[in-house]
């Protein structure tokens, strides 16, 4: 499939902010706040710590993330919700779907404006009525009703969590980590975080098309190189 103008434009500009230096903060090796220090949270939030990220994780009871942050060493902390999103000057969020209302709402104002790298997928089993409005509405859309101010990019989704423990900084051609939103900005330091985790970012292109790659799409689940990835979903290299 060609890549309309739209995506080659929007490729173009996160190109561009690449080669501008970081998008957040004046370190390349700004704080991150990942909330959630299940498979997902700890695997990439862990990667970024051994990337030299200040990485603070959070869940409702940060007591219970000890075992993990002593494990990755001095760069990694434990705190509350509340408390890492005043740490990080960007986001992961790896929660359960379900809860993405109640942490949107909630956690609002430290959200506005902050990058947010949202790694959720819905299942039926487990989030019920939010599923169906993901499957229906886009799971790019649906996130962003739930979370509105905030800097949404779709990453860290499209793959289960031993993908990512096995296949960062693999030798050779890197494992590709697609990517879709709608803020340029946002979009190049996700991308970035990419790169320091240790995979080859895609930007498939908007919120919108995040449908590409969420849990049930063709794109899900895929162990490809960048330059595959381009190509099966149609981007610029």
């Amino acid at each position: 499939m060609a890549c309309d103008r739209r995506t080659l434009l929007r490729a173009s500009a996160v190109a561009l902010a690449l080669a501008a230096g970081p998008a957040f903060g004046q370190d390349a090796k700004s704080p991150i706040a990942v909330i959630g220090g299940g498979n997902i949270g700890g695997t990439i939030g862990g990667l970024w710590v051994k990337a030299g990220h200040p990485v603070m994780f959070a869940s409702r009871h940060p007591e219970d993330l000890k075992p993990l942050v002593e494990t990755l060493g001095p760069l990694a902390k434990a705190g509350t919700v509340e408390q890492a999103l005043a740490f990080g000057e960007a986001v992961l969020i790896a929660v359960p779907y379900k809860a993405y209302p109640e942490l949107g709402k909630t956690y609002a104002g430290l959200l506005k404006g902050k990058v947010v790298l949202d790694a959720g997928n819905a299942t039926k089993a487990r989030d019920g009525e939010l599923a169906a409005e993901a499957e229906s509405a886009g799971i790019g859309a649906t996130s962003a009703k739930y979370l509105p101010g905030a800097r949404l990019v779709r990453a860290f989704n499209a793959a289960n969590y031993r993908l990512f423990a096995q296949n960062a900084h693999r030798s050779g051609a890197k494992m590709a980590v697609p990517i879709a939103g709608d803020d340029q900005q946002a979009l190049a330091v996700a991308a970035a975080l990419v790169r320091d985790a240790g995979f080859d970012p895609v930007v498939v292109g908007g919120l919108d098309a995040a449908t590409k790659f969420q849990m049930g799409s063709p794109g899900f689940q895929r162990d490809a190189t960048g330059p595959e990835a381009r190509k099966a979903f149609g981007v610029a290299e």
